[in-house]
């Protein structure tokens, strides 16, 4: 059985975990999310904990028990806590400016790029030069990280762009004569 799958999902107080025959539903202070549940996987709930097995003895049941178990574990942590992405903009007159849901970059081409942020993501820009993603769905939140910093993605000679704040970028030495 998969490693992951063996340990328990403990649900937080103020989180109300649905498990219906098609979906699984997580609701909490961060709002409500869902997920298709597979039929390889079987859920079953005791006492503020949800275990997380495979239906029969595949492989491939096996590891969709894994795969169930973390995707449930990250709406749980999602709804409760919440999941964010911090990115920063490194470059001469590189800015950023939140307004609302939507997310105006200044990144050197000719024109300012807007982002429109889709309900239950939030963006705010503390400093000019950082850009902090929030919302309850991690898939969502990465996916959109991913879509800015494709905007303009750290150019190896000089480091400028847009990168994630934890991300290091390996600096390319010059052609020489």
């Amino acid at each position: 059985m998969s490693r992951i799958a063996k340990m328990p999902v403990t649900i937080p107080a103020g989180v109300e975990v649905t498990v219906g025959e098609q979906n699984v539903s997580v609701k909490g202070v961060g709002g409500l999310l869902t997920l298709k549940q597979n039929t390889l996987v079987k859920i079953s709930s005791d006492a503020g904990n949800l275990s997380f097995s495979a239906a029969n003895e595949t492989r491939e049941a096996d590891a969709m028990a894994g795969t169930m178990r973390q995707l449930v574990n990250n709406m749980v942590v999602g709804v409760s806590k919440g999941f964010e992405r911090k990115l920063s903009l490194i470059g001469v007159g590189y800015k950023a400016q939140a307004t609302g849901s939507k997310l105006n970059l200044t990144v050197g081409y000719s024109h300012p790029v807007n982002i429109d942020m889709p309900a239950g993501i939030t963006v705010a820009t503390p400093t000019p030069t950082e850009v902090l993603i929030k919302g309850a769905d991690r898939q969502r939140v990465g996916q959109i990280a991913a879509e800015i910093r494709a905007v303009r993605p750290p150019e190896p000679y000089k480091g400028k762009g847009i990168r994630y704040a934890d991300e290091k970028v390996a600096i390319k030495e010059t052609k020489k004569k």
